[in-house]
């Protein structure tokens, strides 16, 4: 059975991570906005696999007999002056995803919810793939973004990331 307290820290994810869905959206316009399509279309399918990733929690609530209840979702408020900010708020943003994404393998692990953790451990490996992934972004940036003909073809690369709908069978 589903402990309250995990069905509730799950719940609040759910909404956490249709906030990053909304946080990578505004970076995606950001960057369309700058003439980098190919960082807007990194972020487009970053904020696909975030609705992704809250659509599996809605399912394991459901299928556990919880029904999620839906909060507000906070609007993005930050605001960039470069084209290195976002991929550095991006990173910070991971990091915390990923304390957020612990403290409910630590809930679930406390209350002795073996299928919850179970369902946990592919977002704890995820969340390493999403920081690691974060931080190759700024270390090619940094390599790469003061040069216009590098910068071209790094934006050439981004563009090629295409969607794949996440699953827990990955």
């Amino acid at each position: 059975m589903l402990s309250k307290k995990v069905a509730d820290l799950i719940n609040t994810q759910i909404n956490k991570e249709l906030y990053s869905a909304y946080l990578y959206y505004d970076f995606s316009l950001y960057y369309e906005e700058a003439g980098l399509s190919g960082f807007a279309n990194w972020y487009d399918v970053q904020t696909k696999e975030e609705v992704d990733h809250a659509m599996m929690m809605v399912k394991y609530l459901q299928e556990n007999g919880v029904r999620p209840v839906l909060e507000a979702i906070e609007k993005p408020d930050k605001t960039f002056t470069d084209h290195m900010e976002p991929l550095k708020a991006g990173l910070e943003h991971e990091i915390y995803v990923t304390s957020l994404i612990h403290n409910i393998y630590a809930a679930a692990q406390e209350e002795k919810d073996f299928r919850s953790m179970q369902f946990m451990d592919w977002f704890v490996k995820e969340q390493g793939e999403e920081e690691n992934n974060a931080d190759t972004l700024i270390k090619k940036m940094e390599l790469f973004g003061g040069d216009a003909k590098a910068l071209y073809m790094l934006d050439a690369e981004l563009g090629a990331r295409v969607y794949t709908p996440a699953t827990q069978a990955e």
